[in-house]
């Protein structure tokens, strides 16, 4: 057993609908610019630029039981914080080079997400 010199972070989860158990996160893989209406409110072509991915931190995840409310204060140095609603998919199998005919095969479930970015931040550090 390893001796940490300080405790490493709690394996990020999120609650499993119907049941008590949690589904761990390892991985959260986010695609950009891939929604139109919105990448051109961005200022973005989607005619000219492609959709990209990009990555955050597993402990970004902030689960929130059903019928709880969301405490999320307004975070200091913004004045533009935006939400948006995310299709999350859990993958529940790995691979590569996996063919379309059994891509879902991989898929372990879906559910929704909030995602919070201070816009005026982001549009500065572009």
């Amino acid at each position: 057993m390893t001796d940490f010199v300080i405790a490493p972070p709690a394996q990020a989860s999120v609650p499993v609908a119907g049941s008590d158990a949690a589904f761990p996160v390892r991985r959260i893989y986010c695609v950009g610019r891939n929604y139109s209406a919105h990448a051109r409110e961005m200022g973005a072509d989607p005619t000219r630029e492609a959709p990209f991915f990009f990555c955050k931190p597993a402990d970004a995840v902030v689960p929130v039981p059903p019928g709880e409310p969301v405490v999320l204060p307004y975070p200091a140095v913004t004045k533009d914080f935006h939400y948006e609603v995310e299709l999350v998919v859990a993958i529940g199998q790995g691979g590569a080079d996996i063919p379309v005919e059994v891509a879902l095969a991989h898929i372990w479930g879906y559910t929704m997400g909030l995602d919070m970015t201070r816009r005026d931040l982001q549009t500065a550090l572009k």
